[in-house]
């Protein structure tokens, strides 16, 4: 958000007082099959403001987030903090991270040193 504001970048719906959930709505009233889809941001949003954004870091973050859909989890974000993974689910995800923890961690500690559940829930 900074460096939109540094570029002065505008942002009209937002603006307008429209929210994401308005935008779902909208085009679901509109018949658009891409009404539930979840919303998925470039991957330098993952990486924290202030850090050096690498071809390596991002690749370990679409390896695991690919591994996590895979999984059949969706609308969730891989958060690199170093060298650890903080998985961010929507709350009605989190019985499904307790019951697959065990391939979870075989698919993502070969990227992450740490994998971590982040507990307030990404929705």
């Amino acid at each position: 958000m900074q460096a939109l504001r540094e570029l002065q970048v505008r942002s009209p719906l937002r603006e307008c007082g429209i929210t994401k959930q308005d935008v779902r709505a909208l085009s679901r009233e509109a018949g658009l099959f891409t009404w539930n889809k979840p919303s998925y941001a470039c991957l330098a949003t993952r990486i924290p403001t202030g850090t050096e954004i690498t071809a390596g870091k991002l690749q370990k973050v679409e390896q695991g987030e690919t591994a996590l859909f895979e999984l059949g989890f969706s609308d969730f974000r891989i958060r690199l903090r170093g060298d650890m993974a903080l998985v961010q689910l929507p709350e009605s995800q989190f019985s499904q991270a307790m019951e697959q923890r065990g391939e979870i961690l075989s698919r993502l500690s070969p990227l992450f040193s740490i994998v971590a559940l982040d507990l307030k829930s990404r929705l």
